[in-house]
């Protein structure tokens, strides 16, 4: 946290040091929407896991996690390294490592008690051996088009018959990944068919096995398909693909920024580096100081990228810089130094989410959350009490 000085203001219930330059708010109440959003939309006894890798999306893990742990059923995370960083918080939720182990990491997981990723039974086989007579818990990742990791969904069956036989195993998931939900039905449909009949035939081999296969996407496309858990991901944070269902969830990150400098410029006046932008007219002109430094990218620069200055919005002008991007606010007579810039978020009737900024980028939503790094602080509040954290 910043050192704070005596003068403060107000921005969506939390109080902003003067000072700061920019920040992120996160909403806590947001989360507990989207997860009874999610709990709507699938089987009443299927379970959610939490996916809270990359520092929860760019949120914050800390704060995150425990903030919902008594709403989902697991967590999930891409390695041990942020398994150990989840485990610490001590939130009594067993944890899925997303990601394969590398060799020397394996000891560390079983001795965690994580639930470790194989993708085939030499793999389940050289996990087991480190538990030791301990009960060993595993995640068989089925490839059912990915093609990242896992067993070929046709040999999944024989390597299944494979790793019942080890002696030591204990909980025993079984997985796969949507590669397209939200951009080719008819496959996934497919797909989750397919994974739909190969769990019956894999639950005749263990009983006691947990399926999993949608993720974000798959949730709100195909909610019939969700046996025993599903993953939530983006959706969680409040942003979705496709954007149909964007109005049912609700995002819990805003970031924001101050006018540091506020000028009027003739016309004719290059505009950040390379010349790419003059002023055809007179102009105002404002500093914000964020740039690609912090997350805000580059990519958006010349793609009538806005931000919001009291409730309007002002496009980015010329090219985005390390440490500042230049906003028009010519139809914001009112805005000065020190005003409330809104990157992300909402302000007034006007409203910006990250996936607009990834468009912009030709990105997606995933990489401007766990992209963002603000010379700034965070701050964490619950909209639905009133309060800070």
């Amino acid at each position: 946290m910043v050192e704070i000085r005596p003068s403060w203001v107000s921005s969506s219930q939390v109080s902003i040091p003067s000072n700061l330059r920019t920040w992120v708010q996160i909403d806590l109440a947001a989360f507990r929407h989207n997860l009874k959003a999610i709990r709507a939309r699938i089987d009443p006894t299927a379970g959610i896991i939490a996916v809270v890798k990359a520092d929860a999306y760019g949120h914050g893990i800390t704060r995150v996690a425990p903030a919902i742990a008594d709403q989902v059923d697991l967590f999930a995370v891409a390695n041990v390294l942020e398994a150990n960083e989840l485990a610490a918080l001590g939130l009594g939720r067993d944890i899925l490592l997303l990601g394969p182990c590398l060799p020397d990491e394996r000891q560390a997981a079983v001795d965690a008690g994580y639930i470790v990723s194989v993708s085939s039974a030499e793999e389940a086989a050289a996990v087991a051996a480190l538990a030791g007579t301990r009960p060993c818990t595993l995640n068989l990742k089925v490839d059912t088009g990915m093609g990242r990791m896992g067993c070929w969904h046709e040999d999944a069956e024989e390597v299944v018959r494979q790793i019942v036989k080890l002696p030591n195993l204990g909980a025993f998931h079984v997985s796969t990944h949507l590669p397209a939900p939200d951009e080719d039905a008819d496959f996934t449909r497919e797909e989750l068919e397919g994974f739909g009949r190969l769990a019956a035939q894999i639950k005749a081999i263990a009983p006691q096995a947990k399926f999993h296969a949608l993720n974000s996407a798959g949730i709100f496309e195909f909610a019939g398909f969700a046996p025993d858990y599903v993953r939530a991901g983006l959706v969680l944070y409040g942003s979705c693909y496709p954007d149909i269902y964007q109005p049912q969830i609700q995002p819990a990150l805003s970031w924001k920024a101050r006018l540091v400098l506020v000028r009027d410029v003739p016309p004719g006046r290059s505009v950040s580096y390379g010349r790419t932008f003059f002023t055809p007219h007179q102009m105002r002109i404002a500093t914000v100081p964020v740039g690609y430094a912090d997350g805000f990218p580059r990519q958006v620069s010349g793609h009538d990228t806005a931000v919001l200055v009291h409730g309007r919005r002002c496009l980015v002008l010329g090219r985005v810089t390390m440490d500042q991007i230049l906003v028009d606010v010519t139809d914001v007579p009112e805005a000065q130094v020190g005003d409330e810039v809104v990157l992300i978020g909402r302000q007034g009737g006007e409203e910006i989410l990250a996936r607009e900024l990834a468009d912009k980028a030709g990105t997606i939503s995933w990489h401007i959350f766990t992209g963002l790094k603000p010379r700034g602080s965070y701050f964490y509040y619950d909209s639905d009490t009133g309060s800070t954290v």
